[in-house]
């Protein structure tokens, strides 16, 4: 699929001016972010690092049961772009708590959930968990946390709730995933990252595509044209659209 979104370094410098303005608007020190070796937290950590300036931005690689190559490209990008980088290894928290929790679960009195249930419900502990490693190196320094989801994402839902989503601040939610790549390349995200497949680490061999059952050009098709080419990938969409709609908005309020 050729490239037809905004023009990348008009689109770098947009972002790279938004992000310096909301954080001295907030009047924080930096930003932290989570660094997984994917594509969006990679161009994510390279426009704070243009923004604030490398010495401002805290990148945080955190471990749980991931492939090495995650760890890897992580600590790529934070020497390309001259972050900090830290690496809490949270396999051990992370297993603490899901022992906890399945300890008491025969006391639910439910009928067994199905393996896809298990394991979605286990994999989205992982997030959830990140979300808490990195406020607190917010608070310690006073920094806010910078989101990485991208457009296609936030469209169809594929993100989790008070997971990634838990942060201050999404400066990619506008982009699609071609734009992304376009933005990739112009700031110089190393070419292993840029062609790898994206995938959330949520367990082996899991990819975005395969969980989503659409490709991100039939999602960016959709978003730019209103339609993938195929209808029944439009359903797909519009149907993820439809229920990921409490992930997006704040919790109703009752009001009597």
């Amino acid at each position: 699929m050729s490239y037809s979104g905004r023009d990348p370094t008009a689109l770098t410098a947009f972002l790279s001016d938004w992000l310096a303005q909301r954080v001295r608007d907030a009047g924080a020190q930096g930003i932290v972010l989570g660094l997984s070796g994917g594509i969006d937290s990679s161009v994510a950590c390279g426009i704070a690092a243009r923004a604030l300036g490398p010495k401002n931005v805290l990148g945080v690689i955190m471990p749980i049961g991931n492939v090495p190559e995650d760890e890897t490209l992580g600590r790529e990008v934070g020497n390309e772009f001259g972050v900090r980088v830290i690496e809490p290894d949270l396999l051990p928290a992370f297993n603490s708590l899901l022992g906890s929790l399945e300890s008491e679960r025969s006391h639910l009195g439910t009928t067994p959930p199905s393996a896809s249930v298990e394991q979605l419900a286990t994999a989205n502990l992982k997030p959830r968990l990140r979300m808490l490693s990195v406020y607190y190196y917010a608070n310690l320094l006073d920094y806010l946390v910078l989101g990485t989801g991208n457009k296609a994402e936030l469209t169809v839902g594929y993100f989790t709730k008070h997971g990634d989503s838990g942060v201050d601040l999404l400066l990619l939610g506008d982009l699609t995933k071609a734009e992304v790549r376009a933005v990739a390349t112009e700031i110089g995200v190393p070419r292993a990252i840029i062609e790898r497949p994206p995938s959330a680490g949520l367990w082996a061999g899991q990819t975005d595509e395969k969980e989503m059952g659409i490709t991100y050009d039939q999602l960016d098709s959709y978003l730019q044209t209103g339609s993938s080419g195929d209808s029944e990938v439009d359903a797909i969409i519009l149907g993820r659209s439809k229920a990921s709609e409490h992930k997006r908005d704040l919790p109703p309020v009752a009001r009597p």
